[in-house]
């Protein structure tokens, strides 16, 4: 009887049905045993041996197993594998890892050294606050007790240390804080002191040296191709500028950065050809692709889409060698049970996830997809077409929970980058390889690896000035449907019956059609018009006021993404007055990413060292940044503007915050970041603000306010910039019983996101609009006055 293909291959639909079930068990197990803090060994181990006994039982009394059976007794093993797995990791993670207390939090002087894992992390890339670099806590001293330690910590100094490198020690004199439950770090350290310790060694210094060689060489080369060339080759994107990092993810482009199977594929076949052409037998040629497979992980580093690239590579070299051709399928399942048995918190890591789906959108729906597009054009084109839709299709549940937006141009970028993607990286891993060794031939070959880098940066560039996303719902549901619009596009491509294709496709359209308008029909409804708009940035403040063609943002939140969407829905590009009322986290965090995008700056007295480089990163990017104090003017547009708090030589603080009131048209309005009651007193007294007509409300509505001012400035609208189920109780009961009280209407981002007001006719009637569907028409009578 002849073995049928299936056989042959080692590899059965069952296979498939077990290893994706035993992925799904292991990543869902993980997933929710890594939120907790502590897991019990005892009740883990005797999960283990319950799961183990019955497995063996089941083994035992049946000789022929059914296979859901067979999936069943996989899917138990697996949990509990994962179960042990997490338990073993959260006890090397725990306090007394540390030589702390088991329910300490925290400890205020530590000593210790950290292994660097990861590059620096700047507040210029975006981020508030210190530099910060991944690494592991090899060892600490703490209250005179010095212990060995393995503990994956997140490092926090303003040292240049922070830049030794990968596989670098770093002595550190600072204190220590648990990471929230889920976070990949397990202890936070804030360095006071730090000093280098020691250098890389061996092939990790080998892999250091050539990484930054490669980085320092191609940042010679000009415009946007140099800068992108070392993503492109070795996943190195420390030179890519945020601007061409935003065009990149416009273009829906940054995944090719990103390193993946492609790239490891790329090295194993190179290998396993030349190997061959040598007259290797094949044990050889795979333990020589194995090997260069090692070499090149350290050369990329080993983040969690290159381990998953790496180890399915492997997975498939060790099948070949057995004679059984890999099926990919069970082969990624089988990766993603191994890696996350071996660290369970890659299961929150948003990269492994996005490498998983790709790969798995490559494996099952690019193919079926390559032959229905088959029917009505060439197969070459129609694959062209299939791989990168395939892709963006199956990440695409993941990416709404980061950017609820559906990229419409992904493809025809993709089609047009893509093809340059595999000479760039070829060439540009070749000249970082050559360049130590053969320099002419190494910058030969790297320039002409620029070619093709230089090509995807200008895709990059010209798709980002095109709208090229439409509006998707955030968060969980969100996801949700579009994993159900994923799952019917499967079934419509991967069926035979045409009715059942239809079917599946109509459905799917008619979500995503369903979504579309209802999101665009909210965004047509926002009034064009705007004049003032309290963006929803979570638990901070951002607020935008319009007058003529310029526009003033005041505090920018802690949320980029948010104040990019706030941005980008009322149509700003440029940041005529940028107002830091203070520097406090939740209203200053997210200003990194207007780098180069604004003219002015106002700020209240700075608070420290995070604060000076915060305003540096400001002033280098082309800004004029200026300390203000009560009684400074100007003009935007057509409205005055002037600051009436803080006194001059105010200590820094929620006190000192700016107080920004403007004026124009008729309307008036009060932006008073988080001055408490006292503060509010003495700007009362001061007599400099009057009545207006809107008050941003101080403080998030917390209770520290003075109904006495309120009731001066007599606002008939009140908005409240504030994160829903925020841990601080704000808007408090207190401060909104006052506003009711004084007869203003509230807007709360909380509940409605983000709220507009525009003024309307010749009277300047005042108009509200908010993201949650909400409009109040003239919310008050008696619009205007002066501040």
């Amino acid at each position: 009887m002849t073995p049928s293909p299936l056989r042959t291959t080692g590899w059965s639909a069952a296979s498939d049905t077990r290893a994706v079930g035993a992925a799904t068990g292991a990543w869902v197990t993980a997933f929710a045993a890594t939120g907790v803090s502590d897991l019990a060994a005892g009740p883990v181990a005797a999960w283990v041996v319950v799961v183990g006994v019955a497995a063996a039982t089941v083994a035992l009394r049946s000789r022929r197993i059914g296979p859901a059976l067979a999936a069943a007794t996989v899917l138990l093993a697996v949990c509990a594998l994962l179960l042990t797995a997490t338990a073993a990791g959260l006890e090397r993670r725990s306090p007394t890892a540390l030589g702390l207390d088991p329910g300490a939090t925290s400890a205020a002087s530590m000593t210790g050294t950290v292994e660097l894992t990861g590059t620096v992390e700047r507040p210029e890339a975006g981020a508030f606050g210190s530099p910060r670099v991944a690494g592991t806590l090899v060892g600490i001293r703490i209250d005179g007790r010095e212990r060995a330690a393995s503990v994956p910590v997140l490092l926090f100094s303003d040292d240049v240390v922070l830049e030794s490198g990968i596989g670098a020690r770093v002595e550190v004199r600072g204190s220590v804080r648990r990471a929230d439950p889920g976070d990949s770090v397990a202890w936070l350290v804030f360095a006071r002191d730090a000093e280098y310790g020691s250098g890389p060694t061996g092939p990790v210094a080998w892999a250091s040296g050539l990484r930054d060689g490669f980085l320092a060489w191609s940042s010679e080369l000009p415009g946007d191709g140099g800068l992108l060339l070392p993503g492109l080759a070795i996943g190195d994107t420390r030179a890519v500028t945020p601007s061409l990092d935003a065009a990149m993810t416009a273009g829906s482009l940054s995944h090719l950065t990103a390193v993946s199977g492609a790239n490891c594929a790329v090295v194993v076949a190179g290998v396993m050809a030349l190997a061959a052409a040598l007259g290797l037998r094949l044990r050889s040629r795979v333990v020589l692709a194995g090997a260069a497979l090692v070499g090149f992980v350290l050369i990329v580093t080993p983040q969690p889409s290159v381990l998953r690239a790496a180890a399915m590579a492997v997975i498939l070299l060790v099948a070949t060698v057995s004679g059984r051709r890999g099926a990919g399928l069970p082969a990624l399942m089988v990766t993603v049970v191994v890696l996350l048995s071996l660290d369970p918190w890659l299961a929150r890591d948003f990269g492994f996830a996005l490498s998983v789906a790709a790969t798995a959108g490559l494996l099952t729906l690019a193919p079926a997809l390559t032959r229905a597009l088959s029917r009505g054009m060439s197969p070459v084109l129609a694959a062209a077409i299939a791989v990168p839709t395939a892709a963006q299709a199956a990440c695409q549940p993941v990416l709404v929970l980061l950017d609820p937006t559906l990229p419409v141009l992904s493809v025809p970028a993709n089609l047009l980058a893509a093809p340059a993607a595999p000479i760039a990286t070829v060439a540009g891993l070749l000249a970082s390889l050559l360049l130590p060794v053969l320099p002419p031939v190494g910058a030969a070959v790297g320039w002409l690896a620029w070619i093709p880098s230089s090509w995807i940066a200008a895709v990059a560039r010209a798709f980002d000035q095109v709208p090229a996303r439409l509006p998707w719902l955030p968060g969980a549901v969100g996801a949700a449907l579009a994993a159900l619009v994923l799952l019917l596009v499967v079934v419509a491509v991967r069926r035979r019956s045409r009715v059942v294709a239809v079917l599946a496709v109509g459905v799917a359209a008619s979500v995503v059609a369903s979504l579309i308008g209802i999101s665009l029909g909210s965004a047509l409804s926002r009034p064009a018009d705007w004049w003032v708009v309290s963006c929803d940035v979570g638990q901070g403040a951002a607020a935008l006021i319009r007058g003529d063609d310029s526009v003033a943002l005041i505090d920018t939140g802690d949320d980029p993404a948010a104040l990019e969407r706030c941005l980008a829905g009322a149509g700003v590009q440029r940041i005529h007055l940028l107002v830091l009322t203070h520097f406090d986290r939740d209203h200053v965090g997210a200003a990194g990413v207007l780098a180069g995008r604004v003219d002015s700056v106002l700020v209240g007295p700075s608070d420290g060292p995070v604060a000076d480089r915060l305003v540096e990163t400001l002033r280098r990017s082309g800004a004029e940044v200026h300390e203000t104090v009560a009684g400074e003017s100007g003009m935007l547009g057509d409205l005055d503007w002037r600051v009436v708090w803080p006194e001059p030589g105010a200590p820094p603080g929620n006190d000192a915050s700016v107080v920004l009131a403007v004026q124009g048209d008729g309307v008036s309005a009060a932006v008073l970041g988080d001055l408490g009651e006292e503060a509010q007193r003495a700007l009362l007294r001061s007599g400099r603000l009057g009545r207006v007509d809107v008050v941003s409300v101080a403080h998030h509505g917390s209770a520290d306010q003075s109904p006495e001012l309120y009731e001066r400035l007599g606002a008939r609208v009140a908005l409240v910039s504030v994160g829903a189920d925020n841990p601080y109780g704000h808007p408090t009961a207190s401060a909104l019983e006052m506003l009711d009280a004084l007869g203003a209407t509230t807007l709360r981002t909380d509940r409605s996101g983000t709220a507009v007001l525009a003024l309307v006719g010749e009277e300047h009637r005042l108009v509200a609009w908010s993201a949650g569907g909400r409009t109040a028409a003239d919310p008050g009578e008696g619009v205007g006055g002066s501040p």
